[in-house]
């Protein structure tokens, strides 16, 4: 529903800054994203901190403990992403339009995603989404992420739906693998970024261009 990308860009440069390691180029987030900060976060680390200039310079990080170098990202990660939560992010274009026909045609919407909770909630208030969602869980609302399928049923249940009646609708790999593994119908946008590799490949019912073909 949002475009996140430049959110994730400026809180990764920020915390690899306080770590005095040099910032990511854009095109590597976006083939990363989309299993969670840990994820994101050390597999940026472990990208940067294997860049020859970096080793060649001796860099601070390089002589600490590996576990303890990512927990320390992730603590700064998530301060700096507090911060800059919606503020470089867009809301996909037809996203509010789909949204409202979905709401006006008597269905309960809930979103889901890897994201945590609370960055989750604040950018649908930011954005002005919040409203049209009667369920919102985040990457550690459960004890997995997706692609694993125990969200999805777990958000079933709280709609109060079986996954057979329940539409998946996402962007990547990880939604189409984690509904068909629930037993849920899943759509998919051909925008969003999906690790890099082309949406048509991940398992999928139907693709759409826009939220507001979901009812045609």
């Amino acid at each position: 529903m949002v475009d996140t990308l430049g959110d994730f860009v400026v809180a990764l440069n920020h915390t690899l800054d306080d770590l005095r390691l040099p910032p990511v180029a854009r095109d590597l987030v976006e083939r990363t994203v989309g299993k969670g900060s840990e994820h994101l976060v050390r597999t940026v680390l472990a990208h940067q901190l294997a860049l020859p200039e970096v080793i060649a310079s001796d860099a601070v990080a390089l002589s600490w403990p590996r576990d303890q170098v990512d927990e320390l990202a992730l603590q700064r990660y998530q301060h700096h992403y507090l911060f800059v939560n919606g503020q470089h992010a867009d809301v996909y274009p037809g996203v509010e339009e789909g949204l409202q026909r979905l709401r006006a045609s008597g269905r309960a919407l809930a979103c889901l995603t890897n994201k945590p909770l609370a960055f989750a909630q604040a950018l649908l208030e930011l954005k002005g989404l919040a409203g049209y969602f009667s369920q919102v869980f985040g990457g550690d609302s459960f004890e997995r992420k997706k692609p694993d399928p125990l969200p999805l049923l777990k958000t079933c249940e709280a709609l109060g739906s079986t996954p057979a009646q329940t539409l998946m609708v996402g962007d990547s790999q990880n939604d189409g693998i984690a509904a068909r593994a629930a037993g849920c119908p899943v759509a998919l946008v051909t925008y969003g970024y999906n690790h890099g590799d082309p949406i048509a490949e991940a398992p999928h019912d139907l693709l759409v261009d826009s939220l507001t073909e979901l009812l045609d």
